[in-house]
């Protein structure tokens, strides 16, 4: 198998490592501040879910944390490395917003769309009989955990929006990575989709041990999916638990009230992979 299937916080190792730091943070647009000496970390195997207003500095603070903006001041460390002098990113995967808006006329299958980052990596692949299977195998091995192995040869405009999400999501899974981050992952996709997806992240997270950074407004899915919540506002980024949500939290953070009866999220995949994996004796957390 391509990908290591030891959960990062194993009870043979409790200690919880960093995986992400971040310190003392100041980021500006021109003259206006949107982040002002922010701090925090996120640990190994950690499910962290990010939500705000709208111009809050969702996206923003991703786009930092991968290095896409300079902050004016501030650190910020990806497994002990600065962002700046990371040179292995294979160990970052990364899912933008609406990744899906593309021409779907584009002559490409789904092998071919997860095969590209591996040649990316290793394009000497192609010279080798035995290497261009090994890669193949790969490929494989990452369309069956997101459930697309059998829409390899379909054309990628062909597929709908939730199953291009996926493919893109093996794409990233294809090099193994440690941590990925996703902006807005459900966004334009129909609930059944919506709900495969969060199934699936949910997944890659428990079994896995894949650290997750995800936007999203989906907050009665991530209320139950994330252990930790990032709240982006007023220049700073708020870190609780799931269970500190609470009806007026989130009415003070919107500007208006929200019922969180009306957006609770139950997963049935979810729990019911979860119960087959238990008594298949592969339980997750």
């Amino acid at each position: 198998m391509i990908m290591d299937k030891t959960p990062v916080n194993s009870t043979k190792d409790k200690t919880p490592t960093k995986i992400l730091e971040v310190r003392n943070l100041s980021f500006s647009y021109a003259e206006v501040p949107i982040f002002e000496n922010i701090s925090f970390d996120i640990s190994k195997g950690d499910y962290f879910g990010i939500i705000g207003s709208n111009g809050s500095g969702k996206s923003t603070l991703i786009k930092l944390l991968l290095g896409f903006l300079t902050p004016q001041r501030g650190e910020i460390k990806i497994n002990g490395f600065d962002v700046k002098d990371i040179g292995d990113w294979s160990i970052v995967g990364y899912l933008p917003q609406n990744v899906t808006s593309f021409n779907v006329s584009f002559p490409a299958t789904v092998e071919e769309i997860v095969s590209m980052n591996i040649n990316s990596k290793h394009g000497l692949f192609r010279r080798f009989k035995e290497e261009q299977k090994r890669r193949r195998e790969k490929v494989y091995d990452v369309l069956k955990i997101v459930e697309m192995e059998k829409y390899a040869n379909r054309l990628i405009g062909n597929l709908s929006g939730g199953q291009q999400q996926r493919v893109f999501i093996a794409r990233m899974l294809v090099n193994n990575p440690k941590i990925i981050f996703l902006d807005e992952p459900t966004s334009g996709i129909d609930a059944k989709s919506e709900e495969a997806m969060y199934c699936l992240l949910a997944r890659l997270n428990e079994e896995l041990g894949i650290t997750i950074i995800m936007v999203t407004h989906d907050i009665g899915a991530i209320k139950v999916h994330a252990n930790k919540i990032g709240i982006t506002g007023n220049k700073n980024v708020r870190i609780i638990d799931p269970e500190e949500i609470t009806d007026e939290v989130l009415s003070d953070l919107y500007g208006y009230k929200i019922n969180l009866n009306l957006r609770k999220h139950i997963c049935v995949n979810c729990y019911n992979n979860s119960n087959n994996n238990m008594e298949n004796g592969r339980g997750i957390k």
